[in-house]
């Protein structure tokens, strides 16, 4: 009889790179003299956020053979993120990605992804189906859906899996990774129609549906599919409903901004422990809103991912502040 695959709460699939953050706030990147250095991609930081909150986490991504693809796969060990499925691609550098800090709301990214990015060339041969299909939870972006040979495997991956468990797929809209909207949308619904959940903000909702307004948003992603459409609001706050009726919508968690890059992938850690763990809606997404604030609180993205602890802490401290009446912190 075959060995079992390997169990995994969570295996994301996508965007890795290098991020390179300006140690100064509130300067042009042309006038920056000093950066950190972390790692960054949408599907390794959501990996990294639930691995911060106790899951078992993969990652299935491509990296440069170079430097820094060793750099992440020492970092995705030293976040407990297991790296068995990022494999080097000599033929493409390493991604980096620079960013300029304006807070509270400005935060200009940089791509260096060209000729062509590792992590899309992900080919469907090279991927472990077995493990995909036993994952809790398996976690797909748009930016993966961008390019071939990338996007056969990530639609092959989600047909595979063909809805067994929890299946996430993260509408992650970067308008620099396509021609136009209109290239992207008939991908968006092949992926929709094999994804349990969707979670977008409203531009990416609006690529994915082509309405805007929140409640349109979700009742077009459950439409296309899915079980649960996950929209968010910007400041106000999340919005999420099921296809049995249920519905929660929360508030952000007031912090002062450092940088706001990062928050989103906390969110989404954060969104699949509360699934994992089988909460209700609204304990789940006021505990992601929670975490996405921490790091937004923070320089970092990865580095910056919360703990049990933290989120904790953060979410007593913001109901001691609104049973007393107190203004929060902002």
């Amino acid at each position: 009889m075959a060995d079992s695959p390997q169990y995994f709460d969570l295996i994301t699939m996508g965007r890795i790179g290098v991020d390179l953050y300006p140690l100064q706030t509130g300067v042009p990147l042309s006038q920056v003299e000093t950066f950190g250095k972390f790692l960054g991609g949408s599907a390794a930081n959501v990996a990294v956020a639930a691995a911060r909150l106790g899951r078992s986490t993969a990652l299935i991504t491509r990296t440069g053979a170079d430097p820094f693809g060793t750099y992440l796969h020492e970092a995705l060990n030293d976040f407990g993120v297991d790296d068995r499925w990022v494999t080097p691609v000599p033929a493409h550098p390493t991604p980096v990605t620079f960013c300029e800090i304006f807070p509270p709301d400005d935060f200009p990214l940089y791509f260096y992804r060209r000729p062509k990015a590792p992590d899309l060339e992900i080919h469907t041969h090279e991927l472990d189906l077995p493990a995909v299909r036993a994952a809790g939870i398996f976690w797909v972006t748009g930016t993966g859906l961008s390019e071939e040979p990338s996007r056969s495997a990530t639609l092959d991956a989600l047909a595979a899996r063909d809805k067994s468990g929890t299946t996430v797929f993260d509408l992650d809209w970067r308008p620099m990774f396509w021609r136009d909207p209109d290239q992207a949308r008939p991908y968006y619904r092949e992926a929709l129609r094999h994804a349990t959940v969707a979670v977008g903000n409203l531009d990416e909702c609006e690529v994915a549906t082509g309405v805007r307004e929140p409640e349109a948003c979700a009742r077009a992603l459950l439409a296309a599919g899915v079980e649960l459409a996950v929209v968010k609001q910007g400041p106000k706050g999340v919005l999420a409903v099921h296809r049995d009726g249920t519905r929660a919508e929360v508030p952000p968690v007031p912090v002062e901004v450092v940088n706001g890059l990062g928050a989103g992938d906390a969110f989404g850690g954060s969104l699949c422990h509360g699934l994992l763990a089988g909460w209700d809606l609204e304990r789940t997404l006021r505990h992601a809103n929670a975490a996405g604030a921490l790091v937004a609180s923070r320089l970092a993205c990865s580095s910056a991912m919360p703990t049990p602890l933290e989120v904790a802490d953060l979410l007593a401290r913001a109901a001691s502040q609104d049973a007393a009446g107190l203004p929060s912190q902002s």
